[in-house]
């Protein structure tokens, strides 16, 4: 007969030393050290240089679509394409020392992970929604990571 430990739920978080956030975060299983430089970055950080990304995008929406939503999402999109892309990282990843790479591999997203990374970004719904290693589902469908620089 099953015991009621043996069914736990999603809720209840990892059980310790499963190699999730519980136990210093997804380093356990995707290779990243527990802190500092190349560790996985934290969500406030992540959070931080989403909205400094989108203020700019505002911004430039602002100055020359009169603040048109829409054109601020496609700008919002060239951003993330392009510089995810090429640099690896957005002007709000650069402020807040985070960077996107390929999971597995040292380097940048690269377009077409960047393309896919960035198109679910902006359906909000997939980034929205974190696995048990604190990976956003654009990131794990990209194959790609968020981490400190």
């Amino acid at each position: 007969m099953a015991a009621r430990e043996d069914l736990g739920s999603w809720l209840e978080g990892p059980r310790p030393g499963a190699g999730g956030p519980a136990s210093g975060g997804p380093a356990g299983h995707l290779g990243l050290p527990a802190s500092g430089p190349g560790s996985f970055a934290p969500l406030g950080r992540r959070i931080g240089a989403l909205a400094v990304d989108w203020l700019v995008c505002l911004l430039i929406s602002g100055a020359f679509f009169a603040g048109d939503p829409i054109a601020t999402l496609a700008i919002f999109a060239a951003e993330n394409l392009l510089l995810v892309g090429t640099l690896g990282h957005t002007l709000g990843h650069r402020l807040l020392g985070i960077h996107v790479r390929r999971a597995g591999a040292a380097g940048t997203a690269g377009l077409v992970r960047a393309a896919l990374r960035t198109l679910l970004l902006c359906l909000v719904l997939p980034a929205a929604i974190t696995g048990g290693d604190g990976r956003g589902m654009h990131d794990r469908a990209a194959g790609t990571l968020v981490v400190r620089i």
